[in-house]
């Protein structure tokens, strides 16, 4: 990546490692010390271009990509370090590894990466875990307080591949969810389209919403509890808390959802003893290229284990 800088402006030519990485998540690392909220809004405002042009947050880097960058102020920050309980965590929940990619069982309450006042994440853990390794990044998200199988690629053209197969829905995720009420069996799927929202508050929401993002989920039924249902959730689309959004448009809110969920059905489950989101990405399968197709589950944590036992009882 060949850098050249100027007292107004900052080009940036895009390299083959970093061909495939949404431009937002590029910026947030290339820009360190700048603001999350200043970066989407020098994105959004066309103040950043990519070969003389306006691009959206989405927009995916190819290799000889041009990046003008307006002058920012970057804020003076020490590298933090995370903690060694937090590096031990990670390791004891990789699922899968080789020299391509790494699965993890992502702990509920560490975000994916820092930023917005949060220090570090995952992929910072990851990094100070490889200190050797010349390219690890995330593959996709979870929400903060969701657990789960998340992917990191080791290497570009795998990152390229597998946002291919996301965009493409050609890759099955299936996450478990305790939601409120019993589910009829007659409803499998939720098409919903899904628009973000920006609250007065600077919080971020998801709406349905007729003028958003078409959105498909699958539900099927796995145990019927008398005041709940777990399900199983197949997101075909990878909206932004889709999986969220949906069950409560249903009347069928997640269990332990603070931001889309119903506060007396969270005080019920709370005396049941579930503490966090009760969303677990539990498996998924991917078709790597030149290997067979590839599957990883990550098993129930024991505190959401022990909530289904209390229902059971």
């Amino acid at each position: 990546m060949n850098t050249e800088k100027t007292a107004q402006v900052s080009h940036v030519e895009i390299s083959e490692d970093h061909a495939g990485q949404r431009i937002d998540n590029f910026l947030l690392t290339h820009l360190k010390g700048v603001p999350k909220s200043h970066i989407y809004r020098i994105l959004r405002s066309g103040e950043v271009r990519v070969n003389k042009g306006r691009i959206k947050p989405d927009y995916r880097l190819q290799a000889g990509d041009l990046l003008r960058l307006p002058p920012v102020q970057t804020a003076t920050r020490t590298e933090v370090t995370p903690h060694q309980s937090v590096l031990k965590a990670l390791q004891a929940s990789i699922l899968y590894e080789d020299a391509k990619l790494l699965v993890i069982n992502k702990p509920s309450g560490l975000a994916v990466h820092g930023g917005s006042g949060v220090q570090y994440g995952v992929i910072e853990g990851l990094r100070a875990l490889y200190p050797q390794a010349n390219f690890l990044e995330l593959v996709h998200r979870l929400d903060r307080e969701t657990s789960g199988c998340l992917m990191i690629a080791k290497k570009s053209s795998v990152l390229r591949q597998l946002h291919a197969y996301l965009r493409d829905a050609d890759m099955n995720k299936q996450y478990l969810a305790l939601v409120q009420g019993k589910w009829s069996a007659r409803v499998k799927q939720v098409n919903a389209p899904l628009r973000k929202n920006i609250l007065q508050s600077g919080e971020r929401v998801v709406r349905v919403n007729d003028d958003g993002k078409p959105s498909l989920s699958e539900f099927r039924i796995v145990e019927l509890f008398k005041q709940a249902t777990l399900m199983r959730v197949h997101p075909v689309t990878g909206r932004t808390h889709q999986i969220r959004v949906h069950a409560t448009h249903t009347g069928h809110p997640i269990a332990g959802d603070e931001k889309y969920g119903d506060d007396n059905f969270n005080r019920a489950l709370r005396q049941q003893g579930l503490n966090r989101l009760f969303l677990h990405a539990a498996e998924l399968t991917i078709q790597l290229p030149e290997q067979k197709p590839l599957t990883v589950k990550a098993p129930l944590p024991e505190p959401l284990e022990a909530v289904l036992a209390q229902l059971r009882r």
